[in-house]
């Protein structure tokens, strides 16, 4: 216990370290949202893949395989195909349009190509993306309660507390420079877990006499027919979010130069292919260990999943029960890695949006406050509210991360990627699909079973994409017989 504490204190010790640090060098509101487009592609790439892939990678994707077996590979094929996709049709093009109309955030960027005078691009999109971030920040905030627990014996909610202290904290200090330079630190960390953790299980379990993987039966989830090829595209529709979350978007935008997106993409796909595979087989591996009574928690051996206190805490157990104290240490610092680079982020991208494109035109009449003050105040509050909701829910990280991607990546996906590829796109419709995928979201979501049918991340996408069409070429006919 003594060396876990010391290992996860080192690293603590390490990105605060990282955050005053990047404090002086924090000086504007562009510092603050891009930093100053002067990261280099390691840094965005690994900031890219460790703010993508939160406590939901790490704990919650497990915890599904342990439940699901095979069936989680559709999920592990759909974010593999959607990284690569965003990387390949989205990075580049968006960097370079981000240069152009100097934009430092998302609907800035939208507002501006689309000469919205208005700013209701702006008014809308820093709406949802605050809506939907409070519940991903929360999600991280729950992670980080189960992980503390298991790790040092914590109760849940001063696990939550240590986590949420330590993400606001840093993050208020150096903007997006900290967030980045920290995401690096924390993406070889988390690599190293979901790498080295799997072989070391598979190793432990290949020196017993008997032992069984979950067997590839449950490739389809025990279905046929309809209802298996729902559940295979439901996996696969995980991909199609990576289009449109703002805190994976603005690593794009602040890379250094365009030129640099094809060597960040290389590094991003290398990171992301053995990361969510390693995440599966800690579930797959999971199950076969508490067969054999591999794992143990709170001295006690675990024989089934009824015996775990939490299926989402399934990682930290695996690591403290097969590795010395101090390498367990390290990864679980990874889980709490995790949570970290991706609650950062999100109140990073909340934060510049509210200051930027609902304050911006304000900021001027309230004496003694800049931009950069507006923007470390509502970081604060946002990651309170996050808190409280974190402390009061009852759903799992994976059901919170999987409905705020969901809305996120439907309300900007679509609208982003006919922005970059498809001429006619028309302000009209980027403010329809902001609309419907947001709203079909929520909608879809808490209609009890239509997501059991058909998951909202394909719907949501689904009717966000034909919006931005169908109401672009209306307007655009409207247009043409005016003139």
């Amino acid at each position: 216990m003594n060396m876990l504490a010391v290992a996860f204190g080192i690293y603590l010790v390490l990105i605060l370290g990282v955050g005053f640090h990047a404090s002086k060098l924090t000086k504007d509101m562009k510092d603050f949202a891009l930093g100053g487009n002067r990261l280099g592609p390691w840094v965005i790439a690994f900031s890219e893949r460790a703010s993508g892939e939160s406590a939901w990678l790490l704990i919650g994707l497990p915890g599904a395989a342990l439940m699901a077996g095979y069936f989680e590979l559709w999920t592990v094929i759909g974010c593999i195909s959607g990284i690569i996709f965003s990387w390949m049709m989205i990075a580049k093009p968006l960097r370079i349009m981000t240069e152009k109309y100097d934009a430092i955030t998302l609907p800035e960027l939208l507002s501006k190509r689309f000469n919205d005078e208005k700013g209701t691009i702006r008014f809308l999109s820093a709406l949802i993306i605050t809506f939907f971030f409070v519940f991903y920040v929360a999600a991280q905030f729950s992670g980080a309660g189960k992980v503390l627990n298991v790790t040092f014996g914590l109760t849940h909610i001063e696990g939550m507390i240590l986590g949420a202290v330590i993400i606001i904290f840093y993050t208020l200090l150096g903007g997006f420079l900290a967030v980045a330079w920290t995401d690096l630190i924390q993406g070889i960390i988390m690599i190293s877990t979901l790498v080295i953790l799997p072989i070391v299980g598979f190793i432990k379990l290949s020196s017993l006499p008997e032992y069984t993987l979950p067997h590839i039966d449950t490739l389809m989830g025990g279905k046929t027919g309809i209802p298996a090829i729902v559940g295979m595209i439901g996996g696969l529709s995980w991909g199609l979010g990576y289009m449109g979350q703002p805190h994976l978007i603005t690593r794009f935008m602040a890379i250094d130069s365009p030129d640099n997106i094809q060597k960040s993409r290389r590094i991003a796909i290398t990171w992301a292919i053995p990361a969510f595979f390693g995440a599966m087989f800690i579930g797959l591996l999971g199950s076969a260990m508490m067969e054999t009574g591999l794992l143990v928690y709170n001295g006690e051996q675990i024989f089934s999943v009824q015996d775990l206190p939490d299926r989402e805490k399934l990682m930290p157990i695996m690591a403290s029960s097969l590795l010395p104290a101090w390498l367990a240490g390290i990864f679980i610092s990874g889980a709490i890695a995790a949570m970290m680079s991706t609650a950062d982020s999100q109140l990073l991208v909340s934060t510049s949006v509210l200051t930027e494109d609902l304050l911006a035109q304000n900021i001027q009449t309230i004496p003694g406050l800049s931009k950069l003050s507006w923007s470390r105040i509502f970081t604060l509050i946002i990651g309170l509210i996050a808190f409280l909701m974190a402390w009061q829910t009852k759903d799992l990280v994976f059901e919170m991360v999987s409905y705020a991607w969901s809305g996120l990546g439907a309300a900007f996906g679509p609208a982003l990627l006919l922005t970059l590829w498809w001429k006619r796109t028309r302000r009209e419709g980027i403010i329809a699909g902001l609309l419907v995928g947001a709203l079909s979201t929520i909608i879809w979501a808490n209609i009890h079973g239509l997501s059991l049918m058909i998951s909202e991340r394909l719907m949501s996408f689904t009717f966000a994409f034909l919006s931005v069409i169908f109401v672009s070429i209306y307007y655009e006919k409207k247009s043409d017989n005016r003139n």
